[in-house]
């Protein structure tokens, strides 16, 4: 069953003839457990794991939203708009959203917040980091054609940062209590019907005991069974390398190694998908590549692969890594990290091996650029991204974009790995959920489906 039947079965068998009229009930609180981190939400260029960013649009969201359909749907934004084809307009609910904004983005594209996700505001003049607001109105001009832009600006990495000025710009706000959020009523979206989420992070024996238990409405990054929904594999996982510290034969001698089949069935928490191309099969369709035969020379060098200390798949595949590398000669420190340090020697190109793990959007040409940028390859946009932004039907754009993606993918230091998606189970009584194209559930219109009264002449 596909993901867009199942949500529409689910949505059906919610329904109830006290609902025909049209009247959702407003109340309730969700239980949602979790296999997330309990610490508090931060920087969303860092909340980037499906279960993450899912948490992270709960308190805040981008200017707009992906709908079902990949339509651009207004979030935190007022209105969205191009008032000349190279141009494209924010106005926000007031002047200083309007400021946050512009600041947000401008440390985005700076030295102090260094992440690949940059590269989904490149198209704008001056990479963005020279943005200002009209009162309440932010201009964004841009450098060439480039018809995703209003797509790319959906992306939850481009999330406004909740601040003490503004705790909370999403459907929810948080509360003293720790892992309770509270319907917000200023919402531009409008008030959830939802009174408060109750978030609780454990593990898969806890996630198994409590829905096992009734004890929960909603669970996020659950393995594939019976029941559970998965989101598009769009989470990415890439080994990149520095051309200048490996050997100049070790993609041969990495291709030859690695079996991306057996590490992903293996190694990596499903929903899961082996990635030969530098974008997900969710947005590039393509026979995997022959693995060649192991280069001539063996290696002979001592070399260090940095992972990410908070990822648990990431440290069981650098582990295999190092296995299978040592067998081509290599010996293979690793080395976990801090996902923030992580991103600060990646931006420094202080890194032998690394591996990175980005939420994609579900649109290949703003994808692409992520991934070049991660490659360490950011001169390449200028060339790449005015010959896909030049194509205006979406279709043939999305097409160009994958073209572009298996023409560069040799010739990067970047090799593609794995994709993920994110697994979800609901109760029945929950009516009215529904998933973004990037994935991420939308629990602003969710609600509980009031019980049948029992028939006439019955009492309960």
């Amino acid at each position: 069953m596909t993901l867009r039947h199942a949500l529409a079965c689910l949505l059906l068998l919610c329904a109830t003839p006290g609902l025909a009229a049209g009247r959702i009930p407003y109340g309730g609180e969700l239980r949602l457990a979790h296999n997330g981190s309990a610490d508090p939400l931060g920087d969303p260029t860092l909340a980037d794991s499906p279960v993450e960013a899912a948490l992270y649009s709960f308190l805040s969201r981008p200017v707009c939203r992906l709908d079902a359909s990949g339509a651009p749907r207004l979030a935190v934004a007022r209105d969205l708009s191009r008032p000349m084809g190279q141009s494209v307009r924010l106005a926000m609910p007031s002047l200083s959203l309007a400021n946050t904004l512009t600041r947000a983005w401008m440390r985005l594209t700076g030295t102090e917040a260094p992440t690949p996700y940059r590269a989904l505001l490149f198209p704008v003049q001056g990479e963005a980091r020279q943005l200002s607001s009209n009162g309440a109105t932010v201009e964004l001009p841009l450098s060439f054609p480039w018809p995703d832009m209003e797509r790319a600006l959906c992306h939850p990495a481009l999330a406004l940062p909740l601040t003490s000025v503004a705790p909370s710009l999403g459907p929810f706000s948080a509360t003293a209590a720790k892992g309770l959020f509270e319907a917000r009523l200023g919402y531009p979206e409008g008030r959830p019907y939802l009174d408060r989420l109750l978030l609780t992070a454990t593990d898969d024996r806890g996630l198994a005991r409590m829905w096992t238990a009734k004890q929960v409405h909603l669970e996020l990054g659950v393995r594939p069974e019976a029941g559970v929904l998965t989101s598009p594999a769009l989470y990415a996982t890439y080994l990149s390398f520095s051309q200048r510290r490996v050997p100049a034969d070790f993609r041969q001698a990495f291709e030859s190694a690695i079996d991306r089949e057996d590490l992903t069935r293996l190694f990596v928490r499903a929903p899961a998908v082996p990635m030969p191309h530098l974008l997900p099969p969710a947005l590039l369709t393509q026979a995997p590549k022959p693995r060649p035969a192991a280069p001539g020379s063996a290696g002979g060098r001592a070399v260090t692969l940095l992972y990410d200390a908070t990822n648990e798949d990431h440290r069981a595949v650098a582990e295999r890594i190092q296995v299978k590398l040592h067998d081509r000669g290599y010996k293979v420190a690793l080395e976990p990290l801090p996902r923030s340090l992580l991103r600060t020697r990646w931006a420094k190109g202080d890194y032998d091996m690394m591996l990175q793990s980005l939420l994609l959007p579900p649109v290949p040409g703003p994808a692409l650029a992520i991934v070049l940028d991660a490659a360490g390859r950011k001169d390449l946009l200028g060339v790449e991204l005015p010959l896909i932004g030049a194509v205006a039907d979406m279709s043939a754009r999305d097409a160009k974009a994958r073209d572009r993606a298996v023409a560069l993918g040799p010739s990067v230091q970047i090799l593609p790995l794995y994709a993920q998606g994110l697994g979800m189970r609901v109760v029945p009584e929950l009516g009215g959920l529904v998933l973004d194209a990037q994935g991420l559930p939308v629990l602003d219109g969710a609600y509980f489906v009031p019980a049948e009264p029992p028939p006439a002449g019955m009492s309960r």
